[in-house]
């Protein structure tokens, strides 16, 4: 079992800048989230020794690895295509690294046939890639990876390639093989859903840099960037509380049910944000008049955003979308419970 601890710098021509500190522990798998352009790729690329170092270093079970090329790292890599040799059958394709790391050919070919039994593939060994499905030619670079006996596991956007009914099988599938390994591993994605299923921890990435990490429960539940809230369907504000009211820095104040002061995120989910057509009666803490923005169903009810101060983002049924007549430019108000809304330190 090994671990990782990393520091990577790396500098391109572009003005593009990547520092991440990044460790992940014996059986732990850590993914790396962010938007296009954010440095994921880079940052496991120059694990994998694909890509030099301007500064840091990359540890794996406490010995430096930064200036090895990559065939020395006992690193196992999935790329986002996978890239089997199309010319070689599954069982060639699996065989190809341990024949690389010097085992004799009968040694080599029975490891594979073990990784294809394990990966449920047996039935495909001379297959080959041309032939196999985008969830099979997965599990296929899958096992190829693993059949190094690799100290650290690199997956490139595993899931990218496949379409929405297989991603959701080979998905739950990857978890189980990701949970049996006992080395780290690493999964580079963009997209929420895998992250929250694959990773015991997500470290998000913006710019080159840190911005959040925490596991799945503890990104979801309290977001620091707007980018971050948007995955998690949050509105997320940043403000200054005292004496339970917010401050909003974008505009306005909401009241909040948490006993906290000074700089604050405060946040609610679409679906507390109730909508009227005139100020709504009685009391309640949070109410504000905006403007709707847009509109978009988002699955079985409708996202509509608003602007205002603060802008924000609600979610009501197609029906009560349709009997507020609620379209571009509509005025409107809308009403926040205060227990609804959670502010902590920002």
């Amino acid at each position: 079992m090994s671990d990782l601890r990393a520091d990577i710098t790396i500098v391109r021509g572009s003005g593009f800048r990547l520092d991440l500190s990044l460790y992940a522990m014996p059986g732990e798998v850590v993914a790396l989230l962010g938007p296009n352009g954010a440095g994921k790729s880079t940052a496991l690329r120059a694990l994998a020794g694909l890509i030099r170092l301007n500064a840091g270093r990359i540890l794996v079970d406490g010995t430096d690895i930064s200036g090895l090329p990559p065939e020395r790292r006992r690193i196992g890599v999935v790329f986002q295509d996978y890239l089997l040799f199309p010319h070689m059958t599954a069982l060639e394709n699996v065989a190809f690294g341990p024949r690389s790391a010097g085992e004799p050919k009968a040694v080599a070919r029975q490891a594979a046939e073990r990784w294809l039994d394990r990966v449920g593939l047996s039935a495909y060994a001379r297959v080959k890639p041309g032939e196999l499905s985008g969830g099979q030619a997965q599990r296929v670079a899958l096992a190829r990876a693993l059949a190094t006996k690799p100290r650290l596991l690199l997956l490139d956007e595993p899931l990218a390639a496949l379409d929405a009914r297989t991603r959701a099988e080979i998905r739950a599938d990857l978890r189980h093989h990701l949970t049996a390994f006992e080395g780290a591993s690493i999964v580079v994605t963009h997209d929420p859903l895998d992250a929250m299923v694959l990773a015991d921890r997500i470290v998000v990435i913006e710019d080159g840099r840190q911005v959040q990490a925490g596991t799945p429960a503890e990104i979801v539940r309290r977001p620091r960037t707007d980018y971050v809230a948007r995955l998690a369907g949050l509105n997320l504000y940043r403000g200054v509380a005292e004496h339970g009211v917010v401050t909003i820095e974008a505009g306005g104040h909401l009241a909040t049910g948490d006993d906290v002061s000074g700089p604050v995120f405060a946040v609610f989910p679409p679906a507390a944000v109730s909508v009227y057509t005139s100020r709504p009666e009685g009391s309640p803490r949070n109410v504000w008049q905006v403007e709707v923005d847009g509109i978009e169903p988002h699955a079985d009810r409708v996202r509509v955003s608003f602007r205002g101060d603060p802008p924000v983002a609600a979610e009501v049924t197609t029906a009560a979308a349709a009997e507020l007549d609620l379209h571009p430019g509509t005025p409107a108000w809308v009403a926040v419970k205060a227990t609804e809304v959670h502010a902590y330190p920002a």
